[in-house]
């Protein structure tokens, strides 16, 4: 281990490190703007210069490692001066450089209060520089709905490029030009095509690149901050809430390493704006044949009445992506309450079955697991879209790996931004790569931790159960289940998937699963149909069924709905969430519901009084205790424990006769994928801008 003399104090430091870093470790801040520790190294702005004896000028500390600093001539370790006249002199020289051609924006800029350029000129700038030129100026670019630029105030950090290629694998941002004219811009003016472009707001220590849908919406210190977790897809990403009085006026990333490391997708940072609009705010009730404003009472004695006529057996109830483990715990209890069988939580018909074993439906590997892979093998999945941040991780993978990493798609062929073998469309290669007929099977046998990814149009299906047991059966195969690792793994894309399968949301004794469900309903065998924010369903195939829609917004499922009973979204209520890997999290209330929407635990309880059949608890706290009394994981916030991969085994051991169609695609729209961002006019201006951006070939002028 290298030896430092770092202002005096001598420290030992691991091998490999640049000197910025080392600093870091020891508590002394060096100045910066280039440098990100998740980035590759660029030394384009000069503010992280330091003194080191022995050396002639000053060099940048972010380039230099501390394995490359020599002893000086008595045989002393390198001696670093951080705060010497000559560090100080440097480092005040290049922020005066670096504010010659800044513009004076600062009173009318959104990175004003967050904006490292203010906090470095503080502390190493003065009152007036010596430079009497003028100002340059550049045009602002188009970067899409979502970034706002300002170019003149850029530094040319390049921050944003160098994130948009190696992390998002989109390399559409670069640097033109030079000296004066260097300009950062897409190079074929058009948005950006990527659902990770938002991050490069966050780094951006300037001005020039900002949110463009929360221009001019408030200053960060108005701003209460709620840490919470993110339900657009089944990765768990932490955020921050940032609201306002009534309103959520942004969402922001939280740093968690083992999820979502510092980025998160465009649809969890910008689908804020869906949170107003569409809401439903009272209760409803249809009275000949239209939907009408009711109270809390009326919708429930309505409820009541139909459920006692009808019968535990033509009930049924259907949990959707977006809802919580307590209000899907709450749904079970009344349901067997009730003497009902016929519930579901896989509202996209997939086949798990909590009852094999919990490994058979985890993303088991991990997603901090992804970076010790050395072979993966998807399946039916396409990550880029159900999963933004865990793809990053596979991208980042393949670049630690210098491009090694073999990748294999068994399904749809898409645009992953890392190179990948297509192996083949459907079943029928899944079956010859666990048989070790074809090329790719030696591959994973050959590499010492595997992966397999199922995803989602892989396991819902009408099959879905024996692509299941061929996955199974590859990992076995493969040795992709040791000791030390287990590279079997399902990518969910439904936030509430894990957690309602968790707690045993599937049908029971003789019960209906969902594709049951809606055909019984539409011959009419199942009378009431009662969905928890199941909204993507095809509502015309339901027929006379009574339909209660409990939601947060009027989407498809309140259209149909006979009787609405309005809910929270997920910042305006404390729920836990169990993402694709099995962390079980917890979201915050941010936000108040607006009008007389409730948090959805507390209708259900309120409904179950109605019915003469009251839930056995009275607070969130003694619901909580019960729900973790039937699934102890969900108590176990933060935390990943191993689930036992025995009934991976046990399932490759079933026969299975997989279909022949080949594997789809999950989802019809990235941005439109369930009630939140259908309400969201953000979503729906990048929509569009996907939609004109498949209609373009390479000859379009």
């Amino acid at each position: 281990m290298p030896k430092l003399i770092i202002d005096g104090n001598e420290h030992d430091f691991p091998d490999g490190i640049t000197l910025i870093q080392a600093c870091g470790l020891v508590g002394v801040e060096i100045p910066r703007f280039c440098f990100h520790e998740r980035l590759s190294i660029a030394g384009n702005c000069r503010m992280c210069l330091v003194e080191v004896v022995g050396m002639p000028k000053p060099i940048a500390s972010c380039a230099m490692s501390v394995n490359d600093l020599r002893p000086g001539p008595d045989g002393t370790p390198p001696t670093i001066n951080t705060k010497s006249e000559t560090t100080r002199r440097a480092q005040e020289g290049t922020m005066e450089f670096l504010l010659v051609n800044h513009p004076l924006d600062c009173p009318i800029c959104d990175q004003g209060g967050e904006c490292d350029l203010q906090d470095q000129a503080m502390a190493y700038g003065f009152n007036a520089g010596r430079f009497k030129d003028n100002k340059r100026a550049v045009e602002d670019k188009y970067l899409g709905p979502l970034i706002k630029t300002s170019m003149t105030r850029c530094i040319h950090c390049t921050r944003c490029v160098r994130f948009m290629t190696e992390v998002a694998g989109v390399p559409e941002l670069g640097l033109i030009g030079r000296g004066e004219d260097a300009e950062i811009t897409t190079y074929l003016e058009h948005g950006i095509h990527s659902n990770l472009s938002a991050n490069i707001v966050d780094l951006c220590p300037v001005g020039a690149l900002t949110s463009k849908p929360y221009a001019f919406q408030a200053r960060p210190w108005e701003l209460a901050k709620t840490p919470s977790i993110d339900v657009m897809d089944a990765v768990g990403s932490s955020i921050r809430v940032d609201s306002r009085g009534k309103e959520v006026l942004r969402i922001l990333p939280r740093i968690n390493d083992a999820v979502n490391e510092e980025w998160i997708s465009d649809k969890a940072r910008h689908v804020w704006d869906g949170l107003r609009t569409q809401r439903l705010d009272r209760p409803y009730l249809r009275k000949d044949g239209k939907l009408a404003p009711c109270t809390w009472d009326e919708a429930f004695a309505a409820i009541a009445n139909r459920i006692k006529s009808a019968g535990a057996e033509k009930f049924g109830t259907i949990a959707g992506d977006l809802a919580a483990a307590e209000e899907m715990f709450a749904l079970k209890t009344l349901a067997d309450e009730l003497g009902s069988p016929n519930i579901d939580c896989r509202q996209d018909g997939s086949k798990f079955d909590p009852t094999l074993g919990r490994a058979t439906y985890l993303f088991n590997a991990t997603i901090g697991g992804i970076e010790d892979a050395d072979a993966v093998l998807l399946v039916g999945c396409d990550p880029r879209v159900e999963a933004p941040v865990l793809n990053s991780r596979i991208l980042k993978r393949w670049k630690q790996l210098s491009g090694k990493l073999p990748v294999g798609l068994v399904g749809a062929d898409v645009d992953l931004t890392y190179p990948y073998q297509r192996l083949g469309a459907g079943p029928e290669t899944l079956l010859e790569i666990a048989k070790g007929g074809h090329d790719f099977a030696k591959t994973l046998k050959d590499a010492k931790k595997p992966m397999v990814i199922l995803g989602p149009a892989a396991c819902a299906r009408s099959d879905g159960y024996d692509i299941l047991t061929v996955g199974a059966k590859i990992a076995t195969e493969i040795g992709a289940i040791t000791d030390e690792w287990n590279g079997f793994s399902v990518l969910h894309a439904a936030a509430g998937r894990v957690a309602g399968l968790d707690l045993g949301l599937v049908p029971g004794d003789k019960g209906l699963g969902t594709a049951d469900m809606i055909a019984a309903a539409g011959k009419g065998d199942l009378e009431v149909l009662y969905l928890l924010g199941a909204d993507e369903i095809d509502m015309s195939d339901v027929g006379k069924a009574f339909v209660i829609y409990q939601g947060s917004h009027g989407d498809k499922g309140a259209n149909r709905a006979d009787v609405i009973l309005p809910g929270a979204a997920y910042t305006e209520k404390e729920g836990t969430y169990v993402n694709t890997e099995g962390r079980a999290q917890m979201t915050a209330r941010a936000i108040f519901p607006p009008g007389e929407a409730r948090e959805d635990w507390t209708i259900l309880k309120h409904l179950s009084n109605a019915l003469g059949k009251p839930l056995p608890f009275e607070t969130l706290q003694e619901l909580r205790s019960k729900m973790y009394a039937a699934a102890p994981q969900l108590a176990q916030l933060d935390a990943l424990e191993k689930a036992d991969p025995s009934p991976i085994a046990k399932l490759a051991s079933h026969a299975a006769k997989p279909g022949s169609d080949p594997f789809g695609l999950s989802m019809d729209d990235y941005y439109l994928s369930n009630p939140i961002a259908r309400a969201s006019a953000i979503m729906a201006s990048l929509s569009a801008m996907l939609a004109d951006a498949g209609k373009a070939t390479g000859t379009d002028g």
